[in-house]
């Protein structure tokens, strides 16, 4: 599920420590100077009396652009850059500290949630996913080609070629694949380094096996009571919005017209937004076609990349290859 309403809370909590931490810093900085740095004190209420000046004038209809008060403060403000430098200091070793200069450590810019609130959101449901655990063992530097031959050889070094591709080039073209074929040939394993790496570049991935997935969307619809109703509109929210959704396995939950009807709105949502979607699934394209609808069916063939993986159950060849 996406974030409960503490877990919300929980973050805002983060935001207010970092303005106060941040505060703190900056007000230990002001002292410091002031204390350190003849004159700059001085300056700073200058600039304040000016000011309070200027507003004065503008309240009583006397403001004028040109007034010498502007000159007198941006001649006070040059005066304090020069005293920070002649004391081997920034020029804005007293501007305003923020752990996210793009929204100031509130979490949100023009009421939309910055990049770094996605972030921590993110990573409460990765961890929720288990998508740590999953690309921990699933990522390129794991990748051999020691148990494939022939067919499946070049059928996953095309695999890897144009995942790497999507990776390399997401920014312009998030393309979405299916990855289909028979048992153990690396589809989960492809997919999740695909995952590592772009988490690694800072885009959004969620993982989920399609069981766990169309489980955890059947609780929030039949049993709201179990939580919030907004934690179903959040998670619809990560579902049609993540930069990369990974639904692994699919074809091994219980397949009924409501998981059908939602993997369509699902796919459908994706494809509109033009969000990237990997599936992997043991089924082949006809049990596809036949097990859900043609028209999900039409939904893949027309915006996936499709790539068949087959040969024998790699887990299986390295159990009796360690067993030699």
């Amino acid at each position: 599920m996406a974030l409960t309403n503490s877990q919300y809370d929980s973050i805002i909590r983060i935001y207010d420590y970092e303005r106060m931490n941040n505060k703190r810093i900056l007000d230990e900085r002001r002292e410091y100077v002031y204390s350190h740095v003849n004159g700059f004190k001085e300056l700073d209420e200058a600039i304040i009396d000016a000011s309070v000046e200027s507003a004065r004038k503008r309240i009583a209809g006397n403001a004028d652009p040109f007034d010498d008060l502007h000159e007198k403060i941006d001649s006070y403000k040059k005066q304090k850059a020069e005293l920070l430098r002649n004391a081997g200091m920034s020029e804005d070793y007293l501007d305003p500290i923020y752990t996210c200069p793009d929204c100031k450590d509130t979490g949100y810019i023009d009421g939309s949630k910055c990049h770094c609130f996605i972030k921590r959101e993110t990573d409460i449901l990765y961890d929720r996913s288990n998508i740590r655990d999953f690309i921990k063992n699933n990522n390129f530097s794991l990748l051999t080609y020691e148990y494939h031959s022939g067919e499946s050889l070049e059928q996953l070094k095309n695999a890897v070629s144009r995942l790497k591709d999507l990776i390399d080039n997401f920014e312009n073209d998030k393309k979405s694949f299916l990855l289909y074929g028979t048992v153990g040939t690396g589809k989960s394993f492809l997919s999740g380094c695909v995952a590592k790496e772009l988490i690694e570049k800072g885009y959004n991935c969620i993982y989920y096996s399609s069981v766990s997935l169309f489980e955890t969307i059947a609780k929030g619809t039949f049993h709201p009571e179990n939580g919030d109703r907004a934690d179903l509109y959040n998670l619809y929210d990560y579902l049609y919005n993540c930069d990369l959704l990974i639904v692994d396995d699919l074809g091994t939950e219980n397949i009924n017209s409501f998981v059908a009807s939602k993997l369509f709105a699902l796919l459908n949502e994706r494809i509109i937004r033009q969000k990237s979607t990997i599936i992997s699934t043991n089924l082949s394209l006809e049990q596809i076609r036949d097990i859900y609808s043609d028209r999900i069916f039409s939904r893949i063939v027309n915006s996936f990349e499709i790539i068949k993986l087959t040969g024998d159950d790699i887990r299986i060849r390295k159990t009796i290859a360690q067993r030699k």
